[in-house]
């Protein structure tokens, strides 16, 4: 005699009515759902486009650093092939006039920063001047290139073309080169500080010895810190190294990047 199962209830083996054994849930799509969604997703793709953009600027502005710089320095004029540094050196390096304000004076050098790094430097350093506009601003009152004393720079670490976006990652020993109407002035890398925005001292002819008069001569750069904040300032200091005037070509480092 044959006999049927009845399947107990709530039976783990016993058949869903739907097809196939399977239980299905039905899913409540609601306009606030489908809206929630569509705005997570506008968000996003407003975030990419905001970091392309930004990052494709920087790309574009320091191109344009890059040959606003040859092009000042093939205003100067041609230089001669390198010469080998005479014995006894070339003498005290010349010293410029304070450049006035937004009047592009120099160009900046730092092979560490890529081979093909070149960014104008001009006096003054207000935003929308000097900063965004040109590259690399002069303090006024500080020293210029060569002079004894403290020459003072700064520049964006992000954004505008943001010229001082390695600062960080300049490494003792390291060579910048300026470039001005007078000649070539090398400075030595000596070392980085984190400072709050107001610690101002570090302008001073000797930021190590405040209200000291010196007798050394350093180069300051200052960019904010950390990335996209304003919160603190880094400051790379260096040394001065050596200068040969124009007569006497560029540096061999960056010969092949001077068009003048």
């Amino acid at each position: 005699m044959t006999v049927t199962e009845v399947p107990v209830e709530g039976d783990a083996h016993a058949p869903s009515p739907d097809t196939g054994g399977r239980r299905r849930r039905r899913g409540h799509v609601t306009v606030l759902g489908v809206l929630g969604d569509l705005l997570i997703t506008a968000g996003v793709l407003v975030l990419l486009f905001i970091a392309w953009q930004q990052w494709f600027n920087d790309l574009v502005v320091a191109k344009q650093h890059e040959h606003q710089a040859q092009q000042f320095s093939k205003s100067l004029g041609a230089i001669s092939t390198p010469a080998p540094t005479p014995t006894q050196g070339y003498g005290p390096p010349k010293v410029s006039a304070q450049p006035r304000n937004t009047k592009v004076f120099g160009v900046m050098y730092v092979p560490r920063f890529g081979a093909t790094y070149a960014v104008p430097m001009a006096g003054g350093t207000t935003t929308a001047g000097t900063l965004d506009t040109i590259g690399i601003g002069h303090y006024d009152h500080t020293q210029m290139p060569g002079q004894v004393g403290n020459f003072a720079v700064a520049g964006h670490r992000t954004t505008h073309g943001a010229p001082f976006n390695q600062i960080a990652n300049l490494q003792v020993g390291d060579k910048i080169y300026l470039e001005t109407a007078d000649g070539f002035y090398t400075y030595t890398f000596r070392n980085l500080e984190y400072v709050p925005p107001t610690q101002v001292t570090v302008l001073d002819q000797d930021p190590d010895d405040v209200g000291v008069a010196t007798k050394d001569r350093i180069m300051t750069m200052t960019s904010c810190n950390p990335m996209y904040s304003a919160q603190e300032r880094i400051v790379a200091f260096s040394v001065f190294d050596s200068w040969q005037p124009r007569s006497a070509g560029a540096p061999t480092a960056i010969a092949s990047e001077v068009k003048g």
